[in-house]
């Protein structure tokens, strides 16, 4: 049985734009691991790491 996934046509291009998708992908999670962590470091620490 076979399935189609929307947005793939079985182009030539489609591996470069596969590599396009990670690439942005990457970016935007680098950029939410940043901003995570630039929100972690100005929040003064919780009760609940303290022992």
């Amino acid at each position: 049985m076979e399935r189609k996934v929307a947005g793939q046509g079985g182009k030539a291009s489609a591996p470069e734009s596969r590599e396009d998708r990670l690439k942005a992908a990457l970016k935007a999670n680098i950029a939410r691991r940043k901003a995570q962590a630039r929100l972690r470091q100005d929040k003064p620490e919780t009760d609940k790491n303290k022992a």
